[in-house]
């Protein structure tokens, strides 16, 4: 029999994929054809959003930070992104290492140095290189690094997962919009939402890696003398994305996730060194100080925005940074949704707002304070010189006046490689996420955004069109600001809906069972006492008992008008009664294995697998076993969970909700 041959394009979401090819393609036409007059262009535009809404990004962003700490501590907290009985797919340290690598790595490494050199320099208010300025210069780095970041990135994060994994829609930024449009998600608005999103980590990677390569280029050229030079760097990016493209191939376990904790171990390998190498005491106390400057002055900076002062600071700098991390969101939401299967949405925020922002914090704290050190107390004027000239040699330019420059050096140079080789392939699976059918895409299909993220970067480099597509790519956070308060909405629909029926689950009167032929106790402690049960015995329980109760129910619920059906499903039975235009009751009986109790004596136990017939509802697994249960406790647990359900549905009704 011949072999039924797919297309290559199979897996390929047509309108996504082919309308980002196409805009990008226009985009580097515009920007070949003239790319000074496309610079001015896009530099005015971005100048005239700065100006006119830079009250908008604050209130917006300030909006975000409120709302999810609003969520962690409401019960909506204990929801999972994902069924009730999913449990996390990767460790918290592995966890966290994705996140951050995913995240903030590279800007750490390329701003460490850099921005709190700059803003000693030349604060908002007030005279530079003062001891003051030192202060306000640490504060406001910790301020556009810290928990405001991070809460744009939870955000996206959050309406990801729980929408995708809790109900099951599309791992995509269309699905987020799902209790505002509907079925339209899966239409032209939702096809325009996820090329929207594609076009910015695609721009926003590029911007990236383009940029980035020059810092890369000033650590080999102090440690190998190599020359800085476009030629060079278009060599960087090609050997950058060679390795992106040799993790995108081993996936998302064995690239991402290795290279991401191998980031981790070389960053605080470098941030030790650094602490040890320069004064400790005084990078402790400067440090301690200037967190605790940060969290007393947070409401006071969030919305300041020198109004009384306009100087232009503000716009180049806060909202600046608040446009970029806009702007990258629904690549670092997606990725981090991606690995976060499986977690409360307490424990996701608490984990994606302040395990992140702590390390930051730490590294700022440390390499920030390290530098003006080597500034304030040992005299090294050079490193002012050598920031204002080019930011991107700031962090070797400081690593010289330490210890063992060269082999410091050397660390910083194979993390910045690092941290870009993982920004590039985690950006180059969200985007395969967002233009394709389904998660499970041909290789060359993930490759392909590799290299055309490549491509962009070396065209825009050679054709000194990379400051025009980074104007463009802060532009394109305005939009999606909007998009996202969008998101804002929905998800707290979703969720209260979601809160309401867990109340009404723990809340709802249950009328008694009655049990017409009860057990004795010790015929109780018999059954309960019964192990293992075996996946046949388990399965033999739900194709008898479980079917023939099911079959009572249905003739029962149809004689009262009521539409019911029962189906095999995957190791075991589903009960569903239709309820038309409100949400259907659903109950399934499922073979699953679990672990047998420890107090167990019988050696059988460790020798086979003990199973349940675990009781699942439309949210998952109620981690309970119905196995052994008589036909009149079945039924009499039907009814329960049937009698919670309508009281559920009673409370959506109800104006109040």
């Amino acid at each position: 029999m011949p072999s039924i041959k797919t297309s290559p394009f199979a897996n390929v979401k047509r309108n996504v994929f082919f309308s980002t090819v196409a805009i990008i393609v226009l985009f580097l036409a515009l920007i070949l054809f003239d790319p000074s007059g496309f610079e001015n262009l896009t530099k005015r535009l971005n100048q005239w959003i700065i100006d006119s809404f830079s009250w908008f990004y604050v209130l917006a962003v300030a909006f975000f930070l409120i709302l999810l700490i609003f969520i962690a501590m409401s019960d909506m907290g204990k929801i999972k992104l994902g069924p009730d009985h999913s449990s996390p797919e990767y460790s918290k340290s592995s966890w966290f290492a994705m996140l951050f690598t995913a995240g903030m790595g590279i800007g750490l490494m390329f701003f460490g140095v850099a921005e709190p050199v700059m803003h000693y320099v030349n604060p908002p208010t007030g005279e530079g290189e003062t001891l003051a300025s030192a202060q306000q210069a640490m504060r406001i780095t910790f301020f556009h690094w810290g928990l405001h970041a991070w809460a744009i990135y939870a955000l996206v994060g959050l309406s990801l997962a729980y929408f995708s994994f809790r109900h099951n829609l599309p791992l995509k930024v269309r699905s987020a919009l799902y209790p505002l449009v509907g079925k339209k998600i899966y239409g032209p608005v939702g096809d325009a939402v996820d090329t929207f999103a594609t076009l910015g980590t695609i721009f926003g990677v590029a911007t990236t890696l383009g940029f980035g390569v020059t810092q890369i280029n000033s650590g080999l050229n102090y440690l190998f003398g190599i020359q800085q030079s476009v030629f060079i760097q278009v060599g960087l990016i090609i050997f950058v994305s060679f390795l992106a493209a040799l993790s995108v191939g081993f996936g998302l376990d064995k690239g991402i996730k290795r290279l991401s904790e191998l980031n981790l171990i070389l960053a605080l390998v470098l941030l030790l060194f650094v602490f040890f190498a320069s004064s400790s005491i005084y990078i402790l106390q400067t440090s301690i100080q200037n967190a605790g400057q940060y969290i007393s002055n947070l409401f006071t900076m969030t919305f300041n925005l020198y109004a009384y002062q306009p100087n232009g600071w503000i716009g180049g700098w806060t909202i600046m940074y608040w446009a970029w991390w806009i702007s990258w969101s629904p690549f670092v939401g997606m990725f981090i949704a991606r690995v976060s299967r499986g977690r409360s949405i307490r424990e996701f925020i608490v984990g994606v707002l302040f395990i992140p922002t702590g390390f930051t914090l730490i590294w700022m704290g440390f390499m920030g304070n390290a530098a003006l050190f080597s500034i304030i107390h040992d005299g090294q004027s050079s490193l002012i010189a050598a920031v204002q000239h080019d930011s991107s040699v700031a962090l070797f330019e400081f690593l010289t006046h330490l210890p063992f420059a060269q082999i410091s050096c050397l660390i910083a140079t194979v993390l910045v490689v690092l941290f870009f080789v993982t920004s590039a392939d985690s950006g180059s699976l969200v985007i395969d996420y967002l233009t394709a059918e389904s998660e499970n895409s041909p290789l060359w299909q993930r490759l392909f955004w590799t290299v055309l993220i490549a491509l962009l970067s070396i065209i825009l480099l050679m054709a000194g069109g990379l400051a025009a597509l980074q104007s463009a790519t802060i532009m394109s956070a305005l939009p999606f600001t909007l998009i996202m308060l969008l998101m804002c909405w929905g998800l707290i629909k979703a969720l209260s809906l979601d809160l309401t029926k867990m109340q009404a689950l723990q809340e709802a009167r249950i009328t008694p069972r009655a049990i017409q032929n009860p057990r004795s106790w010790q015929q109780r402690l018999g059954l309960i006492m019964h192990y293992p049960h075996t996946q046949q015995e388990v399965e033999q329980f739900i194709q008898h008992d479980v079917q023939h109760a099911f079959l009572q129910v249905q003739k029962e619920f149809q004689r009262r008008q009521l539409e019911v059906t029962i189906r095999p499903i995957e190791q075991g039975l589903q009960l569903r009664v239709d309820h038309h235009n409100e949400i259907n009751f659903i109950y399934q009986v499922v073979s699953r294995e679990t672990q047998p109790p420890s107090f167990m004596a019988d050696a059988r136990v460790q020798d086979q697998p003990f199973y349940q017939a675990e009781v699942f509802l439309r949210e998952g697994g109620q981690n309970y076993d119905v196995m052994d249960w008589t036909m009149e406790d079945l039924l009499q647990d039907i009814i329960d969970q049937y009698e919670r359900h309508l009281h559920f549905l009673s409370l959506v009704r109800s104006p109040n909700i």
